[in-house]
């Protein structure tokens, strides 16, 4: 088993929405990797940069979300966005676990 220090500051570990912010980052990713991959892409490397808005008050929930993809590699455009939107809309169980009413807004870069 793993375990995880949590620290609501974030200093001696992952606050609990940074963890969710990791989750939802970390879930779309795997699953345009493993897009690309079954399409023979040319994938060489992926990142991923979250940011994020949270309400004012309590809960203080997410209230948007911005996923950046930088690719490395010889990978379309067009198979970028759909690797993308597969994701979203049919995978990524930690977006589909979500409040639907979150905007989230997604980009990418290929850098060959």
């Amino acid at each position: 088993s793993t375990a995880i220090v949590l620290d609501s500051d974030g200093a001696a570990g992952p606050s609990p929405m940074q963890l969710l912010a990791e989750a939802l980052a970390g879930c779309m990713a795997i699953d345009v990797v493993m897009i690309l991959t079954k399409g023979r892409h040319g994938l060489k490397s992926l990142r991923v940069s979250f940011t994020g808005e949270r309400a004012p008050e309590p809960p203080r929930r997410v209230v948007s979300a911005t996923l950046a993809f930088h690719v490395g590699g010889d990978v379309p455009g067009a198979a970028m966005e759909r690797a993308i939107e597969l994701s979203r809309q049919t995978y990524c169980s930690v977006w589909h676990s979500l409040n639907p009413d979150i905007v989230l807004q997604t980009s990418y870069q290929i850098h060959p």
